[in-house]
């Protein structure tokens, strides 16, 4: 049974790690289907617009996407194409893993977080954005709701007990920010008497940040609200080696779209060398969605077997020489010897 998803290419180092991570896909033999559309500089270029209705509807009818990297230019417009994709679809969780790999730059082993966060409120609505007339104060809303808060939470405690995690870490200022965290936090006290096999504790942002660096061992799964989990995911990508292996997923209830969190690079744009291991990564969380659990987990293991081999083949940023089209190609190659024997 096929399955078609929507594929945005994206800018700068864009279409190059996307071809590769197509290739890794065809190679599974899946089943999938693309639908291709744009959006971003490339889009602007093609179409005179930023994010065309043609790639909203073709998300819509897909109701899965993976994405690369997008530019969202300065100036009149979206303040960030990602932010208005996470709004036009109410993509309200953003799963960040953090697992470490062999052979990196990473300072730590052994580290496997998934942090959650919402989305879709908080700091990031910018609502009530003013800034008074002699441009000496400026001043944003932050909002935050109960059902907001009950559905990033449920999410990650479904999440847990859907991968056998066995702790969730409720991250909050609440004993500063006494309204809008401390509404997220009792909202998190709630939801989590109904996962009595699921330990649940509480961590003040600023503690999180030093426990994180201090004893990361200790971390699980992380849920919090979108400003804290923005911050708290990339500490975590750092954790493991930078965001070259750090995949996103962002989640509704109608439409995913699957990403490498990083940006387009447009300083090795067209090089061929940029490392498509974060969107590989996403693409494997993206079979995962799609119940094809088994090939997500291939892809993971080709990705650390060829990290552990040290494969020359891999990009120069985790120190091969190889190019993403050439670690593509060690990526197959482990595919298909495994599935062989």
């Amino acid at each position: 049974m096929s399955k078609t998803i929507a594929v945005i290419r994206g800018d700068g180092i864009g279409p190059e790690i996307v071809q590769a991570t197509l290739r890794v896909l065809d190679s599974l033999r899946c089943g999938l289907d693309y639908r291709f559309a744009e959006a971003g500089m490339a889009a602007l270029e093609a179409q005179g617009e930023l994010l065309p209705q043609a790639t909203l509807d073709a998300i819509s009818a897909c109701g899965v996407a993976l994405k690369g990297p997008l530019t969202t230019p300065i100036g009149d417009g979206f303040s960030s194409l990602n932010v208005e994709l996470r709004r036009r679809f109410d993509l309200y969780a953003n799963v960040r893993p953090a697992i470490s790999f062999p052979n990196t730059k990473a300072r730590y082993s052994g580290i496997d977080i998934l942090t959650v966060r919402e989305n879709t409120e908080g700091a990031y609505l910018s609502e009530g954005q003013t800034v008074s007339a002699d441009g000496e104060t400026a001043q944003s809303i932050i909002r935050i709701t109960r059902r907001g808060s009950e559905r990033i939470v449920r999410y990650a405690f479904e999440l847990a007990r859907r991968k056998g995690r066995k702790k969730v870490t409720v991250v909050h200022k609440a004993n500063i920010m006494k309204t809008t965290s401390g509404l997220f936090l009792n909202v998190a006290r709630e939801i989590a008497r109904d996962y009595p096999e699921i330990a649940c504790n509480e961590m003040i942002v600023d503690n999180t940040c030093m426990q994180l660096v201090m004893r990361p061992e200790q971390f699980d799964v992380i849920v919090t609200t979108n400003l804290f989990g923005d911050i708290l995911s990339d500490l975590c990508a750092g954790l493991v080696g930078g965001l070259g292996l750090a995949p996103g997923s962002n989640i509704g209830s109608g439409a995913a779209i699957f990403e490498a969190v990083h940006g387009s690079a447009p300083d090795i744009a067209g090089k061929g060398i940029a490392n498509p291991c974060a969107l590989l990564l996403a693409a494997a969380d993206m079979l995962d969605h799609l119940d094809l659990v088994a090939q997500g987990t291939r892809v993971r293991a080709a990705i650390r077997a060829t990290l552990a081999a040290a494969d020359p083949r891999m990009t120069p940023d985790l120190g091969g020489s190889g190019s993403s089209e050439r670690f593509a190609d060690a990526l197959i190659e482990r595919l298909q010897t495994r599935a062989a024997a």
